[in-house]
């Protein structure tokens, strides 16, 4: 018997056993802080936040990261190993998330970093739960590295 294959992959995209223990390691991290964001724009006119998910090799990603972000992003350690890392951007829509991407792939590129890899999806509504964002970033960053769009932004809009 050979390897079950999923030949649909990209069409009819099912997380493999690694990406669902990403998913959770996501969900750990992101899923409070979702909340409150929700809660700040609800209660406090924040218009729309981006999330960020961001992996490169050869690059210590989480200085860099934590170099470029601004007093109101939060940075979040996915995976060490992996060096996968998310950055949710507070009140922040579209243009200024892609500006933002560009730089940070920019200076990973000055700096030699390789296999580089950019997911952000931008949410304007907060009717999606926490756990629905976390999984829709996810996918698109699953997409993203099947289609190998190494050194793009891929950018998704909830709204």
């Amino acid at each position: 018997m050979g390897k079950r294959e999923n030949e649909n992959r990209v069409a009819n995209l099912r997380f493999n056993g690694k990406e669902i223990q990403l998913a959770v390691k996501m969900l750990d991290k992101l899923q409070t802080t979702i909340d409150i964001i929700y809660y700040l724009m609800e209660h406090e006119n924040e218009q729309a936040f981006v999330l960020m998910l961001l992996t490169a090799k050869d690059i210590d990603l989480n200085t860099l990261l934590d170099k470029e972000k601004r007093d109101t992003d939060i940075l979040f350690e996915i995976d060490k190993e992996e060096s996968l890392y998310v950055m949710l951007c507070q009140d922040t829509k579209v243009d200024g998330g892609y500006h933002f991407a560009e730089r940070v792939i920019r200076n990973i590129q000055l700096d030699n970093g390789k296999d580089i890899y950019c997911t952000e999806l931008e949410v304007r509504a907060t009717h999606y739960s926490a756990k629905q964002v976390v999984l829709k970033l996810l996918e698109t960053f699953v997409k993203s590295k099947l289609e190998n769009k190494s050194n793009e932004i891929v950018f998704r809009s909830l709204n």
